[in-house]
């Protein structure tokens, strides 16, 4: 009796199959224990150690990231390698109210299943575990520091209320704005006083009035993070932080100089003194490879999810610096639930029967994504060519290549 040579898919499956318990175990470990940008410690320990267990060659610190990684597998010399984009921060206060726990675990399972048929793919498969999506925008560091410089394609998923695939995201900036003004006893002698939180205030209103000006989609939204010591004294230092979005990068651009002088407003009216700095750097917008969205969203459907495609996430993500760069995919999987990202009701949504299925629906859609696309001999010329030609920037100092 002739014997049946296993596919590609059989492998990738069968894989899956064998560590979905890890993955789930997993998710909800790092759900259990949220950490917030830049110090996801436990869950990059945790990430690390599954996929060194799974055969790929780990190394920590990239882009002198202490909680960012690498990890490869498959042949060394391939012309294709897939990057799967791990994301694992969480909220202050909230927790995992952004379901980045699954995004992490669904990406690690997509890695762990296609290294088991790297080699009859001709695949490399690289993970990056890629921290601080919420603040400080971790692949733009990674990015960078060319940890991405070997990727031919990147992919990941997001989890969401319903599923979708192809949209675009806003892109954002962020700017802290610190008045520094004169203290004094609010009640003997106010007029001594430059009062830093009036300065904020003035800000903030002039940058209310702005909105009503403002092309549609753009987003302006922000929190005082200090608005002086105590009640009795005149606040001699405040200091807002604001996040700008709009559809493009070049529509942000061109916003800033109203936006400059709306907190220059403040320290003219109260006499104090601004220093404006952009914590971050900005968040391009997103955009998705339309071979590689509707393979996904393929795949994805065959598991009985009813997949749509979205106009835009609406939100803003680093993924898209990595998707100027490259071709890349971010869709969205569904919950099955209403709740809104950055929600208690959300967190709550992340973990359950749902959030299992959508971490190892995930994982095997985008396995077979790119499994499909390793073995489209169009489709996988037009990838490499375009890596081939890509213009790269890497820093002098490097990052772990895995």
């Amino acid at each position: 009796m002739a014997r049946t040579v296993p596919t590609s898919d059989d492998v990738i499956r069968a894989r899956l199959d064998a560590v979905g318990g890890r993955l789930l175990e997993l998710a909800r470990d790092v759900h259990a224990h949220p950490e917030t940008a830049f110090a996801e410690h436990y869950a990059a320990d945790a990430l690390t150690a599954l996929l060194a267990d799974e055969g790929f060659a780990v190394e920590r610190g990239t882009a002198g990231l202490p909680t960012a990684f690498t990890a490869t597998a498959g042949p060394a010399d391939a012309d294709l390698t897939v990057g799967l984009c791990l994301e694992y921060d969480a909220l202050p206060d909230l927790g995992h109210a952004c379901g980045h726990h699954l995004i992490a675990a669904a990406g690690a399972g997509a890695a762990i299943a296609l290294a088991a048929a790297a080699d009859g793919l001709g695949l490399r498969v690289k993970a990056l575990g890629t921290p601080a999506e919420e603040s400080g925008g971790g692949k733009i560091h990674m990015l960078r520091a060319g940890a991405f410089d070997d990727v031919s394609f990147a992919m990941m998923v997001h989890p969401g209320p319903v599923d979708d695939y192809g949209g675009t995201s806003r892109a954002a900036n962020a700017v802290q704005a610190e008045y520094q003004g004169r203290a004094a006893h609010a009640a003997i002698a106010p007029y001594d006083g430059l009062n830093a939180a009036d300065a904020c205030v003035v800000a903030q209103t002039a940058l209310a009035l702005l909105r009503q000006q403002l092309p549609d989609g753009v987003r302006m939204h922000g929190i005082v993070t200090h608005g002086g010591d105590r009640t009795n004294i005149i606040p001699a230092r405040a200091r807002i932080s604001w996040q700008l979005r709009a559809d493009t990068l070049a529509e942000l651009e061109a916003l800033w100089p109203r936006v400059r002088a709306c907190f220059e407003a403040g320290a003219v009216a109260t006499g104090c003194e601004l220093t404006l700095t952009e914590p971050a750097a900005a968040y391009a917008d997103l955009r998705q490879d339309a071979w590689l969205g509707d393979t996904y969203a393929r795949h994805a459907r065959a598991l009985g999810r009813t997949v749509e495609p979205a106009v835009s996430i609406g939100a803003s993500t680093d993924m898209g610096n990595v998707s100027q760069f490259l071709p890349a995919i971010h869709p969205t999987i569904g919950l099955g639930r209403p709740a809104l990202p950055h929600t208690p009701e959300f967190a709550a949504a992340t973990i359950g029967e749902q959030a299992d299925r959508a971490v190892l629906d995930a994982a095997l859609a985008l396995a077979r994504t790119a499994a499909d696309l390793a073995a489209d001999p169009e489709q996988r010329v037009r990838i490499t060519q375009a890596h081939r030609g890509r213009a790269y920037r890497c820093s002098s100092s490097g990052s772990p290549r895995g």
